[in-house]
């Protein structure tokens, strides 16, 4: 794709770094940015910068937040004693979604996956173990994706939480078909699957 202006190549090129995002999509972006006002631009602008500079990751669940803790960990409605493992914040959007569930999460940033360089050091699993004891936590639900590299993650984390007798270790019901991410699961499928969730050992 031929572009005539060097300055909107190069806007095009970074657009199309974005995940989904084709170099006609990024064109279109970028014309679009191109015909905004001033005003409209310095806000979409803005919006980026703060989303960089400002935003945090919660203290207790790694969760995207405003502030140190999040409003889902420091909410007194919810069920503190439960702790939902998810691997992106895509994850918790999604199930909050359903409004099924009423504990807290926490977000790996991944699953583990040798292939993509991901290992356990580079997910917060010693977070979620430092956790349990810290809350008296006293069930972890394990909802990572249905697919080898979670699965494999769901095996490692259920082996650690061995060192902690009284806890409960579930898994989400299998109404979510192999292979799937549950960010792309319907609300009804996915509420389904954590309210019916089952013990870890029995999946």
């Amino acid at each position: 794709m031929e572009i005539p202006s060097k300055i909107l190549e190069t806007a095009v090129d970074e657009l199309a770094t974005l995940p989904g995002v084709g170099k006609r999509s990024a064109l279109r972006y970028a014309l679009h940015l191109l015909d905004a006002s001033d005003s409209d631009f310095a806000a979409f602008i803005g919006a980026l910068t703060r989303l960089k500079s400002d935003s945090h990751y919660c203290s207790r669940c790694q969760c995207i937040s405003d502030t140190p803790v999040c409003p889902i960990c420091s909410s007194p409605k919810r069920n503190q004693k439960i702790i939902c493992v998810v691997e992106n914040v895509q994850e918790v959007m999604a199930i909050e979604n359903t409004a099924q569930y009423t504990g807290l999460y926490h977000v790996l940033g991944g699953v583990i996956s040798p292939l993509d360089g991901v290992g356990i050091n580079d997910l917060a699993i010693r977070e979620l173990l430092d956790r349990i004891p810290a809350e008296q936590t006293e069930e972890v639900i394990l909802a990572l994706p249905t697919t080898m590299e979670g699965d494999t993650t769901n095996i490692y984390i259920d082996r650690q939480l061995k060192q902690f007798p009284n806890l409960k270790v579930t898994t989400i019901a299998r109404g979510i078909a192999i292979g799937d991410n549950l960010e792309y699961a319907d609300e009804i499928t996915l509420g389904r699957s954590i309210v019916n969730r089952i013990p870890f050992e029995k999946a």
